[in-house]
């Protein structure tokens, strides 16, 4: 009963763009390469065996979506974290705000409602740098978390929003770090 509530629960958070937990990097590689979008993989000597893959375009958003970049995590060549970067260079930090607030009842109307995790306002070098997350757990072991981010320049009188989408299947994490771990 366990075992089917989970994979009911992680059937309603696979991540976007036509991926499942557990896919290769071939498939994220293949949808940049069809859309001309720049990838970059990196490869953390600290941490054998992750991958990470983030594809952006050169210029404007994703194809069919108001993401400026998304990025894979992989662990033995499987995916287990992305994150969607939404990152708009044209649009205001005010429109950047609305966004994300449309994103998080979103997210509510489908998974139920986002719980507060953190809250900051820091003043550092006349940089105004607000913070706020935001994370849904439906099924122990299954993330979704929202990320916002402003950076107000009092100096220059700018300011720049963005945030992020983090969905995170720590409990396939957990089995893939123990097969790598295996001699």
């Amino acid at each position: 009963m366990a075992t089917a509530a989970l994979a009911c629960g992680q059937a309603v958070l696979d991540p976007p763009f036509g991926l499942r937990w557990g896919d290769s990097p071939e498939k994220l590689i293949t949808w940049s390469s069809r859309h001309s979008l720049d990838l970059t993989i990196s490869l953390p000597g600290d941490q054998p065996g992750l991958r990470v893959i983030r594809i952006e375009p050169r210029k404007g958003l994703l194809p069919e979506s108001k993401a400026g970049a998304v990025e894979g995590r992989f662990l033995g060549g499987k995916m287990f974290e992305m994150t969607v970067h939404y990152v708009d260079k044209e649009a205001s930090a005010e429109v950047m705000e609305a966004r994300f607030e449309e994103l998080k009842k979103q997210i509510s109307l489908e998974h139920g409602a986002m719980l507060a995790n953190q809250q900051q306002k820091s003043l550092e070098d006349q940089f105004v740098t607000r913070t706020q997350s935001f994370h849904r757990e439906p099924v122990k072991g299954l993330f979704l978390l929202l990320t916002f981010t402003e950076v107000e320049d009092l100096l220059r009188k700018t300011k720049e929003a963005r945030f992020s989408l983090i969905y995170r299947n720590d409990n396939f994490r957990k089995e893939l770090v123990a097969e790598v771990s295996k001699p």
